[in-house]
């Protein structure tokens, strides 16, 4: 199967949030940005004269903040609109203190489809305890923008900040849903090893998020969004009729990706991998390997002179069968028949039906009656590491 999506890594931003361990950095030399683009956009067309990006679908720019590259990331769109002709989407993240409308139009005009906003509240205090630099207002400035300029609009929300309550995260909820956006990814927060919540929570200066308080909150959403039609199709994701990521539900279905840039991943199938080692430069695969996840280390692209500097995981069948497993399991619709019955001849029908109904006696998982499929309860939604953790254990 070949490339269908494209993932493009922007290391930048102009101040790290108290919470994020996200590569990236501030940077107040504006040719870091410049070198970085012009990287970008080189490694963008060497992979169209090598064909690689001809059956991309999706495309997605992520960071760090692409949008404090300025004009630098309108480059970068027109290139990859250049290079995958059969593209059907393409989103960039923004934060709304970097987004104008001016961008927002730029952006569309060269071939944008979608913006995903990193908002996380709507509240001023909770913006400013998050580390966050824009305020409720200009967030909504920045949503405005982004659907004035024709684009599909996303808002990241964040539960269980501190201080949060339930009237303030209704607050947030209540704004997502009269911005006009149509879709909305709703994520606890987590304290991650390393970051400045890291070292509060050491020193006791912050305390750990109550989970209970945040699968209240989820709940809460879940409800609330359902009630707006925002309907959810993957686990932290909600969005209303056709405004699905198609780059999210990629990385949930098994497609082959491909990731440029410091820290970006990539993902491909065994045969994929085989035809893009050469033009890649990349390491030969184990003959036991049938999918392969690479991630770039340092800055230096693929394909310029020399080999890149990656970190590389191998998944034999068993380990690729039940990795789909999962995260299908991640998605609303679940998994079907088809897969299942592909499971049971890699992994053996004993295992897989034994995972099965352990996921449906323990009230995780449901047969839909409509459609044939396995899919997640309420419950199962809720304890998602315990229902992932069925499949994935497939995988020993």
């Amino acid at each position: 199967m070949p490339v269908q999506a494209l993932y493009v890594h922007v290391p930048f931003c102009h101040a790290k949030c108290l919470y994020c361990d996200f590569d990236s950095r501030p940077c107040r030399d504006a040719s870091a940005y410049d070198a970085y683009a012009e990287n970008t956009v080189a490694r963008i067309r060497r992979l169209a004269d090598a064909g690689i990006l001809g059956a991309c679908a999706t495309a997605y720019i992520g960071g760090g903040t692409p949008t404090v590259l300025g004009d630098r990331l309108v480059r970068i769109v027109s290139a990859i609109r250049d290079a995958a002709p059969h593209l059907v989407e393409l989103t960039c993240e923004a934060n709304p203190e970097s987004l104008t409308g001016d961008m927002a139009r730029a952006l569309r005009q060269a071939g944008a489809t979608r913006l995903s906003v990193g908002v996380q509240s709507f509240v001023d205090e909770e913006l400013r305890a998050l580390g966050r630099l824009h305020d409720a207002r200009r967030a909504l400035d920045a949503l405005s923008c982004g659907i004035g300029a024709g684009l599909a609009v996303s808002v990241d929300l964040m539960c269980g900040t501190p201080g949060q309550t339930h009237e303030s995260w209704r607050r947030s909820l209540r704004c997502a849903i009269e911005s006009g956006a149509g879709h909305v990814s709703v994520y606890p927060l987590t304290i991650e090893e390393g970051t400045p919540f890291w070292a509060r929570v050491e020193r006791g200066e912050l305390a750990e998020p109550d989970g209970d308080l945040q699968a209240e909150l989820m709940e809460e959403a879940r409800t609330t969004l359902r009630a707006a039609g925002l309907e959810p199709y993957e686990v932290a994701s909600y969005a209303r009729a056709g405004c699905a990521c198609r780059h999210n539900i990629a990385y949930w279905t098994g497609v082959s990706y491909l990731g440029i840039g410091r820290s970006a991943a990539s993902m491909l199938d065994r045969a994929t991998y085989d035809e893009l080692a050469g033009p890649l430069r990349l390491p030969a695969a184990a003959d036991t390997a049938r999918r392969v996840r690479f991630v770039q280390v340092h800055d230096a692209f693929i394909g310029s002179d020399g080999c890149a500097d990656i970190y590389r995981e191998e998944l034999d069948a068993r380990e690729a069968i039940a990795e789909d497993l999962m995260l299908g399991m991640r998605m609303t619709r679940g998994i079907g028949k088809d897969l299942l019955a592909r499971a049971c001849r890699v992994i053996g029908e004993h295992a897989v039906r034994t995972a099965v109904d352990e996921a449906v006696s323990r009230r995780l998982a449901r047969w839909d009656v409509d459609t044939g499929r396995l899919v997640p309860t309420h419950d199962g939604w809720l304890l998602g590491n315990e229902l992932y953790g069925l499949f994935w254990d497939l995988a020993r």
